[in-house]
Formats: structure tokens, sequence, C-alpha cells
């Protein structure tokens, strides 16, 4: 038994133009970036024999909106793809429809084209910086947007009113062969970490401190998030000690941490600490790479601490996807200020009207 396939729409202030999409999160595997696939539907008279476009960005965003003065904005586009869709270029790949498009193509009517985007796998993959409280505007962090307007050219300016955006995340899931490297853990299990400690010298050790540390490099800083364990248990001199202790990194024991990165977040789901990044990605872009590690110090008594320290790879599950040959289409409506403010399920394959 398959659940209906979810397609996502979105309409542009002006009523125009619709974009319709499949899924918002796309799987880099390393190697390559599964396509965006998808449909976008525009009002004849409003083409009026000019071309649309469909543009896929991702951008780097190290500061607030409000602190966006004088011209200068806290937004570095990372990559950049355009793509003609009315009238298509010939001299653009055209490669085969996928089922989905060709049932939306179906459904939508002659005013609908297909458009696929093919984005490089070098790309950071989304990250969202938390919020402080008294934020305001876009969060800090890695996004990934697909818009779709009418025009001219390329170089042509567009209001948001005539515009449609819709963003969508660029994602990673634990391999399915894991190799060399740092121990593969999922988000929200418990990792167990076996300390033993043999202690040969005439110092007690006071107190085991165990941290569980996510790293991030911006802007070539390196960011420490720790959250930290304490055991209060002492290994006397001249003796031994063995104990697993259990560490599970959680957003909600780190909520109120300003600047935490988090995997990307869409408007009205929740989130988790961000994945770790698989390698692959150019370090020579300005994004964030995100690493974890586990730290074991000991407190030594009469001064000093000695420590270890253990890369781990936390990141989630492939997950297992069912299709269907229905379609229920989300549709997001909009405040006055045009923003995301919910989905609905609007219409089923078979329904009357689209």
């Amino acid at each position: 038994w398959f659940s209906p396939h979810r397609v996502f729409k979105k309409t542009s202030s002006n009523g125009k133009i619709s974009i319709y999409l499949g899924r918002r999160d796309f799987v880099d595997h390393v190697d390559m970036v599964e396509p965006i696939d998808g449909v976008v539907l525009v009002d004849p008279d409003y083409l009026q024999g000019r071309k649309m476009f469909v543009m896929l960005t991702c951008a780097f965003r190290y500061g607030r909106d409000d602190l966006d003065v004088i011209g200068l904005t806290f937004r570095k586009d990372l990559y950049v793809q355009a793509q003609q869709v009315v009238p298509a270029e010939p001299t653009s790949p055209q490669g085969p429809l996928t089922a989905l498009q060709e049932r939306l193509l179906h459904k939508l009517g002659d005013n609908a084209y297909p458009f696929t985007l093919q984005m490089v796998a070098n790309l950071p993959c989304s990250v969202t910086l938390q919020p402080g409280p008294e934020d305001a505007g876009k969060a800090c962090g890695i996004d990934f947007e697909v818009k779709s307007f009418c025009a001219e050219n390329l170089e042509e300016k567009i209001s948001k009113r005539d515009s449609v955006r819709l963003v969508i995340r660029k994602v990673q899931f634990a391999p399915l062969e894991p190799g060399p490297g740092p121990w593969v853990h999922y988000h929200g299990e418990p990792i167990s970490v076996n300390v033993s400690i043999n202690n040969c010298t005439s110092k007690v050790i006071k107190k085991i401190k165990i941290s569980g540390e996510l790293f991030f490099p911006i802007l070539l800083h390196l960011v420490p998030k720790p959250q930290v364990f304490f055991q209060n248990s002492t290994v006397a001199a001249n003796s031994s000690f063995s104990q697993s202790f259990a560490v599970t990194p959680l957003l909600a024991s780190s909520c109120q941490k300003q600047g935490l990165a988090l995997d990307g977040k869409l408007k009205h789901e929740d989130t988790n600490l961000a994945s770790s990044t698989i390698p692959g990605m150019d370090k020579e872009l300005l994004g964030i790479l995100v690493s974890y590690k586990v730290r074991v110090n000991l407190m030594v008594s009469c001064g000093g601490d000695v420590g270890v320290e253990l890369p781990l790879m936390l990141i989630h599950p492939k997950p297992s996807h069912g299709d269907s040959e229905d379609i229920v289409i989300e549709e997001f409506t909009r405040q006055e200020q045009g923003e995301e403010d919910g989905q609905k399920a609007l219409e089923a394959e078979g329904d009357e009207g689209s």
C-alpha cells in the first residue's frame, strides 16, 4: 500500500506563475546530486511572447537582514544555474521526462512546461544557524531556492510579486556501506562511549568529563559548540577504571544556543542538529562543513588534564519511499507580506480542474 505522491505548489503573488515540485529534499550522493525535476505553469496572456526562466540559487547568508545597510548585504551567491523553459532552447540538453512530470503535464494542460536542473556535486548542504531570540529576518546559513519568472532576458530586474520562489534543501544520508573513517551514528540515538583508564601514576583522577562537540568553520573561523557531560567518578592512584557512558547529542538540550548549526529548516517543519558533512564538498567555497567528535578529559589532582578525542559522523539513515500513481498537491498560501503561511492539500489525481 502506497500513499499518494505529494506535490509542492507555489504561486507568484500576481497569480500568473506556479511552480510544482515532487519533493523539496534532494540527496547528495557525493559524486552526484539528484536532479531537480518539476513543472511550471504560466498564464499565456501574461507570457505575451516573453521568455520564461527557471533559476536555481545556492546562497550563503552570513549576516542578519536588519544589518544590511548602505547597500551592503551579508549574502553571497555560491552557485546560480538558469534554464530557459519557454521557448525551450535547442542547445539545452533535453532528457526524458520523469513519471511525475508526465502526470503533471497531463493534469495541468498545454500551459505547463517541464524543467530539470542539475546542480554540481561539490556544493555545501543546507544548514541553518540558530538565530537569537531578538534576531529578525532570514537566519544565517546555506540555503537553496528555485525561482521562476517571465522576462525579456536574465538581466531584466524582476519584482518579487512577478516571480515565484520555493526553498529546497540539499541533504546527505548515511552511506549504505560505511568505509574507513569516523563511526556513523543516527540523530536521536545514544552514542555509547566506553572509557577505560589505567592510572599508573601516584596522582588521583578527580573527575571525568565527556563532551560531544560540533564544529563548523565559517569564513575561516572555527566555531565549536560543545555539549558536555560530567561524570564524578574518581580513579585512585595506581588503579584501573572501566565504564560505558551514553551520550545523546540533541537539539532540545541546546535549543537556546545562538549560532548552533542545524539541518536546513523549512517553515512549519521541525529540524535537528546539523548532519555531518560527508567528504566531497569544495573546501574553497565559503560554505559550512559540519563535523563532530567525542572528547574525554580527565581532571587530575595537583593540576593538569589528560584528554583524548575521536571523530564521529552524526547523520540520518537513508529513508525508504513508496511511490504511487496518485498525486496530492500541497499549495503554500501567503500572508500579506508574501510569506509562506501553511500548506493545504488541494486536489488529487482525477479531480476536476487544476
